[in-house]
């Protein structure tokens, strides 16, 4: 679990790490607006100093949780704080303007343990051209004010964020940096068959009940892709809905080639939601491409949040290990 700072909640899912953090450091948070003819992008900085004195701006792109980036609540004289952001804020160097994006329809924060509906514009705009559009609209709203002061920026992004990032790259030319983090390089779609002939090798499944999985698996393809732009239809979750799928059908791997900055990827190899084939997908197609701005690192027993299940079936964080790595890399590349 993420580090504790409050009092302890369990509260996981394969997309959302929830935490305690310090108040005060949600509390230094900025709040800023790109506002444009048809539509309004909510985006958040956080910095350790003054903002003369910052270089490099880290914007972090989330999984798919249909949720606030901070849920709050206060009680017997403790706040506890949930959240969709898996950093420890204290490991973001000083010089480094720490950025995140609010989901569309949802504020910045909302009160933990309070149901918030998903708003139908959440689901009007569930596709990767929308993220990836939002993301390359506030890196320009950034830009603007930062210009004349800033080395390097960089984009990370995680899960279904991966994919926002891989897009990003092939329309925004300012960003120096990109880090692909538990991401494949195949269609998403694929991952479910891989799944299921894991279980067939592993003798969780027979023969005879992965035909019938694999079977209904694609009949419920043909359906999402009969009805692309569904916001009334769901899949594999009731925030999932069928214009989401369609939309993040594309292959990544299309847009990582045509990304030419430097370019680093991580997955664990006990990545649950992942194929771990499909990650390595991209180092061999940069190889026969013949492609040398790729840094591929597959992190042993580490699951899809970068967690190491222990014997007794607790996990333990490596995410700021993996950040770690990430930033060293940014440090010695150009």
């Amino acid at each position: 679990m993420k580090q504790i700072l409050v009092i302890t909640i369990i509260f996981l899912t394969s997309n959302f790490t929830v935490f305690a953090q310090k108040y005060s450091e949600l509390q230094n948070y900025k709040h800023h607006s790109v506002i444009t003819k048809n539509d309004t992008i909510n985006y958040h900085t956080y910095a350790k100093v003054k903002t003369d004195s910052l270089s490099t701006i880290l914007l972090y792109i989330q999984g798919s949780s249909a949720i606030s980036l901070y849920q709050v609540k206060k009680e017997k004289g403790s706040i506890v704080i949930g959240t969709t952001v898996p950093f420890d804020l204290a490991t973001i160097p000083d010089h480094f303007l720490f950025v995140v994006i609010s989901r569309k329809g949802f504020p910045f924060s909302t009160e933990l343990d309070k149901p918030f509906p998903i708003p139908e514009s959440f689901f009007e705009n569930q596709t990767l051209e929308y993220r990836a559009n939002q993301a390359n609209l506030v890196i320009n709203d950034l830009h603007k004010t930062y210009n004349k002061q800033l080395d390097k920026i960089i984009v990370l992004g995680h899960s279904e964020g991966s994919d926002v990032v891989a897009k990003l790259g092939t329309i925004n030319k300012r960003v120096t940096h990109f880090g692909y983090w538990s991401g494949g390089g195949n269609t998403q779609f694929i991952d479910f068959v891989t799944f299921i002939r894991k279980d067939v090798e592993k003798g969780t499944l027979t023969e005879a009940q992965a035909k019938i999985k694999i079977d209904s698996l694609f009949n419920d393809l043909r359906d999402i892709m009969s009805h692309p732009n569904a916001t009334d239809k769901f899949w594999q979750g009731d925030d999932n809905s069928y214009k989401r799928w369609s939309h993040f059908s594309d292959p990544p791997i299309e847009n990582l080639l045509q990304i030419n900055k430097p370019l680093f990827v991580a997955i664990g190899t006990k990545d649950q939601a992942v194929a771990l084939e499909s990650a390595y997908l991209i180092p061999i197609e940069f190889i026969r491409n013949k492609k040398d701005n790729l840094t591929f690192k597959a992190y042993p027993n580490l699951d899809h949040g970068f967690e190491m299940e222990l014997e007794n079936g607790e996990f333990e964080d490596h995410w700021n290990d993996v950040f770690q790595d990430f930033l060293n890399w940014v440090n010695k590349t150009q």
